[in-house]
């Protein structure tokens, strides 16, 4: 059973859904327009402000199947209507970031700079204020595409567990190792 699929998803004010023959959802709102392509067996119907997705049979498949597609569309739906915003944190001494044009220029302490395009979806935003660690901030309406650009970015340089140096998300909690112990007598 799926609980996730059988919930309804509320359209907020502004935000427009269209369901085309071969089963393509395009959901457009003041942000802009995403489209997904939903499988053939399910079915998406839209009443009013609210958009119900249905499957066919309870076989294992067609379950989750239909949580799938009713997590994909809510997550379109709230990124044409408010969006969505990664912040990553970079912290170490030297680290550096930086971004013109769609391109993210990081210094990891590595011999050479990082430079990372950005897609033209996402805008990227770097600060760094005195006295705290550089940020990067990607906001976009497309929820799965900032997560794989962000998860890219916090790949350069992992977050090790004796000093906490790295890339991390804001807010996360990384797990701390003690160090080497005194030599005993």
């Amino acid at each position: 059973m799926s609980r996730i699929g059988n919930k309804v998803i509320t359209l907020p004010a502004g935000v427009s859904v269209s369901v085309a023959d071969d089963n393509v959802v395009s959901v457009k709102g003041p942000k802009g327009t995403l489209t997904q392509a939903v499988d053939s067996d399910i079915t998406v119907e839209v009443e009013g402000s609210e958009l119900k997705v249905k499957r066919p049979t309870e076989q294992k498949r067609h379950k989750a199947l239909h949580g799938l597609y009713r997590s994909l569309l809510n997550n379109m739906v709230i990124g044409v209507g408010e969006g969505y915003k990664r912040e990553l944190e970079i912290i170490g001494v030297g680290y550096k970031a930086s971004s013109a044009n769609n391109v993210l220029e990081l210094q990891l302490g590595y011999s050479h700079n990082i430079f990372m395009a950005i897609p033209e979806e996402i805008k990227v935003v770097t600060t760094s204020e005195k006295g705290q660690n550089p940020k990067v901030i990607l906001e976009g309406i497309d929820k799965e595409l900032i997560g794989a650009v962000a998860a890219k970015i916090k790949s350069l340089r992992k977050v090790e567990p004796y000093k906490g140096k790295g890339i991390r998300f804001v807010g996360e909690v990384v797990r701390r190792k003690a160090g080497k112990s005194a030599s005993k007598k």
